[in-house]
C-alpha cells in the first residue's frame, strides 16, 4: 500500500475561501471507497498506487467541473514495499518513540 497526501488549489477564484471545493472532493472520495483523512493542510489517501494515481486525476478535475480555469494541484506519495504501512502508522511509530524517550 502507498500514502498520498495531496492538495488541490483552484487559482484565480472570486474567492480566498476553498472549502466548498474540498467538501466536494470529500464527497467524491467517500464514494470510491478508499481510506483518506482530510487534514488542515490537505487530504491523505491509502491504496494501491494505480488506485492513488487514478484518485489524483478524479480529485484534479474537480474544481474545473466547478466552473474554475486553473488548478494548481500538489500530491505526495510515500510507496514502501518492504512491509505493509496504512494510515496512522507513522504518527503511532513517532508517539511509540516519544513515549520510550
Amino acid at each position: 500500500m502507498a500514502i498520498m497526501e495531496i492538495t488541490v488549489v483552484p487559482l484565480g477564484t472570486s474567492t480566498t475561501s476553498f472549502s466548498h471545493f474540498v467538501a466536494a472532493m470529500q464527497r467524491c472520495l467517500e464514494k470510491t471507497g478508499v481510506a483518506f483523512e482530510l487534514t488542515d493542510m490537505g487530504t491523505i489517501i491509502e491504496g494501491e498506487m494505480t488506485q492513488l494515481l487514478d484518485t489524483l486525476k478524479v480529485l484534479h478535475e474537480i474544481p474545473f467541473e466547478m466552473g474554475e480555469k486553473r488548478v494548481y494541484t500538489i500530491a505526495k506519495i510515500d510507496d514502501r514495499r518492504d512491509k505493509k504501512t496504512s494510515l496512522g502508522d507513522k504518527i503511532r511509530s513517532v508517539q511509540d518513540r516519544i513515549t520510550r524517550a
